[in-house]
């Protein structure tokens, strides 16, 4: 599972508003509504978001795993 939750971060360090972000790396708000939802988004637009925002992947995205012992979605470190 993806989560985009390092990317909400990533803004609020910049300084840049969602809708700023979607101009500038120019894609639809069914794009940002999908990222919001932390749902598939093509890889086109997260290379364009770390172009923009001049950061790398791990800055927009992060893999979560169910963990079955526990019963959970974890976070990998």
């Amino acid at each position: 599972m993806i989560s985009y939750r390092p990317l909400w971060k990533t803004l609020i360090d910049k300084d840049i508003k969602k809708t700023q972000l979607m101009n500038m790396v120019g894609f639809s708000t069914g794009t940002l509504s999908r990222l919001s939802k932390n749902q598939y988004v093509e890889m086109k637009h997260i290379d364009g978001i770390c172009q923009k925002l001049g950061c790398r992947i791990e800055d927009v995205i992060e893999i979560l795993h169910y963990n079955e012992e526990e019963g959970k979605i974890v976070h990998v470190k």
